[in-house]
């Protein structure tokens, strides 16, 4: 049976927990209880399926993306939306940053497949999200205020086994 892995990255607890605080508004006004599922990231590859047997060539791809880069801050700032109806959602949006472009650039180098556009975004609400509450969550959380900031410098390699476990990670250099 196949195995889903992700790379992603992960702010520190204390802005996990700032950003559940937005999910249970989520879960709790706008019947959204997917919305608590993950801890917040941002994400640097979708994540895709493989056998469990190709997991050390996952691994193996994983420890050759160059991370040779210092650390870096990412800036949080307010909230956006992609407003597709059959499967909206609403994320915290961090600001433009050549680093993170440049990691998911990296990344993608031995990851080829997945989703070739890059939106980075840390998602607060989606995957059960209705479009009517979609609607109404947009228009309090469009001028909401949000800002916030962390280093990054670290990613991580993930596998789902129920929920996402971090399996390896890389750190910048």
């Amino acid at each position: 049976m196949k195995k889903m892995y992700f790379i992603a990255i992960y702010p520190p607890k204390d802005i996990i927990d700032k950003v559940r605080v937005f999910k249970q508004d989520f879960a709790l006004n706008y019947d959204n209880s997917k919305a608590l599922t993950n801890d917040a990231h941002i994400t640097l590859l979708s994540p895709f399926d493989r056998d469990p047997e190709l997991e050390s060539d996952i691994h193996n791809a994983f420890q050759k993306i160059n991370t040779d880069i210092p650390p870096f801050e990412i800036i949080l700032n307010g909230f956006g939306s992609f407003p597709n109806p059959k499967n909206p959602v609403i994320f915290i949006r961090p600001e433009t940053n050549e680093n993170l472009n440049l990691l998911h650039q990296r990344t993608r180098h031995y990851f080829s497949f997945g989703k070739k556009s890059f939106t980075p975004h840390m998602t607060v609400g989606y995957r059960n999200l209705s479009f009517d509450n979609y609607l109404n969550a947009w228009e309090i959380y469009k001028d909401k205020e949000y800002k916030t900031k962390f280093l990054v410098d670290k990613i991580l390699l993930l596998r789902h086994d129920g929920r996402w476990i971090p399996i390896a990670e890389k750190h910048l250099k």
